[in-house]
């Protein structure tokens, strides 16, 4: 059975429900993760809850140790993350308090966060065309329908720099582009767990339509949280059927990730730089 991770995002900081709960702080080769990881079972299924943001909303999508926060879930072997992020809404038919299951992404943060593990002497090309795990992503589907709730299939998440929110300049670029929800966050958390071959999906809880809707107010945190609050109840609905679901997938297409990614000749890699990823590329040095 897969152990599934959980990363919550703004207003989603702990898992009703987990069992046989375990707080274990970790260290990684990247430095430290956003908080203690929350380990425990959730209807039989182990899982790995962590908040993005630390407790208390510390870290700004710039500050998030994205690195280490994934090493880390790869250390404690799970298989697969659901994510659950608020976003803003670029279309007209998303709407404030859906959801969305997107299966693309395009990043436009500005360089400023490490998205790989393979840097200091060690080169990995993972592919990277589909960044959404597509058995997760059918998984969350079927669950919200199972709930009765919107979730609409498929859509471009745009990964924006932050902390502050779009112009309208911005906002209606991305909207030409055709372009579904915009956050500032999933971009590099895929990269990173397609790295550590760890399917990923996100559950996208629009909250507000950005700031190029006439008939919307301006995007305020207010706001986010207010409707991501009133959210945070249907996405555990969600999750509650999807966890058990995700657990139950024998395979992954993102476990074999790495197979041929890594261009470096094995006997040039540093012994320094195989000792730390050795959770990630053991198998493949063999």
């Amino acid at each position: 059975m897969a152990k599934i991770g959980v990363i919550g995002g703004s207003g989603l900081y702990d898992l009703d429900g987990i069992k046989n709960l375990e707080d274990r702080y970790l260290s990684t080769p990247f430095g430290e993760p956003s908080s203690h990881y929350l380990l425990g079972t959730y209807q039989g299924v182990e899982v790995v809850f962590l908040p993005r943001h630390g407790k208390g909303h510390r870290f700004s999508p710039s500050e998030i140790n994205y690195r280490a926060n994934i090493f880390g879930m790869k250390k404690l072997g799970v298989d697969a993350i659901i994510s659950i992020s608020a976003c803003g809404s670029l279309k007209e038919e998303l709407k404030p308090m859906d959801f969305v299951v997107p299966d693309q992404l395009l990043d436009r943060t500005r360089g400023q966060r490490e998205s790989s593990f393979f840097t200091g002497g060690i080169v990995a090309h993972v592919a990277f065309a589909d960044p959404f795990s597509s058995e997760l992503r059918k998984v969350l589907l079927s669950s919200a329908q199972e709930c009765r709730l919107t979730a609409h299939d498929g859509g471009t998440y745009v990964t924006m720099e932050g902390p502050q929110f779009s112009t309208k300049a911005e906002s209606n670029l991305y909207r030409s582009w055709g372009m579904s929800v915009i956050g500032m966050t999933n971009g590099t958390e895929a990269k990173l767990a397609r790295e550590a071959e760890i399917a990923y999906v996100t559950l996208a809880a629009v909250t507000d339509y950005d700031c190029w809707h006439e008939g919307h107010d301006t995007v305020t945190v207010e706001m986010i949280i207010a409707n991501l609050q009133k959210n945070i109840v249907n996405a555990k609905r969600i999750l509650e059927k999807a966890i058990p679901k995700a657990a139950g997938i024998k395979h992954f297409e993102a476990h074999s990730a790495l197979k041929n990614a890594i261009i470096t000749a094995p006997e040039a890699i540093p012994e320094e730089k195989k000792k730390a990823l050795e959770v990630l590329i053991g198998k493949y040095l063999k």
